[in-house]
């Protein structure tokens, strides 16, 4: 795996709420608006401790409405429900990536087990 994954494409499917991103490992992932929006880098929801990360629930529908470089090394996700102060950078969205299928059954476990929901 490559140090520092870079991305050679990536693409936002408004209609089907995912951004597609293919990185130079060879890698390709397709990343579900809710799962970023869920998943964010930003102190709103990772707090400044690992104890303090927050649950965010009510996301289903939750849609990416505009993607900004950020220099040379990530991007920032300016969701529609108004959440925009995550920076994605290469690696977390790599990270994030290979890592899809534990994060989002962590997740919804750790929903149903706080009595929350996808739903709005």
């Amino acid at each position: 795996m490559t140090t520092n994954p870079h991305p050679t494409d990536i693409t936002l499917h408004k209609a089907s709420h995912r951004l597609d991103i293919a990185f130079d490992t060879g890698e390709t992932f397709a990343l579900p608006a809710e799962y970023l929006r869920v998943h964010s880098p930003s102190a709103e929801v990772q707090g400044h401790h690992p104890s303090q990360k927050a649950l965010v629930a009510g996301k289903r529908h939750v849609n990416i409405a505009g993607i900004e470089p950020v220099g040379n090394y990530a991007v920032l996700l300016r969701f529609d429900d108004g959440h925009a102060s995550g920076i994605f950078s290469w690696v977390t969205l790599h990270t994030l990536g290979r890592a899809f299928d534990a994060n989002w059954r962590d997740y919804l476990a750790a929903l149903d087990a706080a009595g929350l929901s996808r739903d709005p």
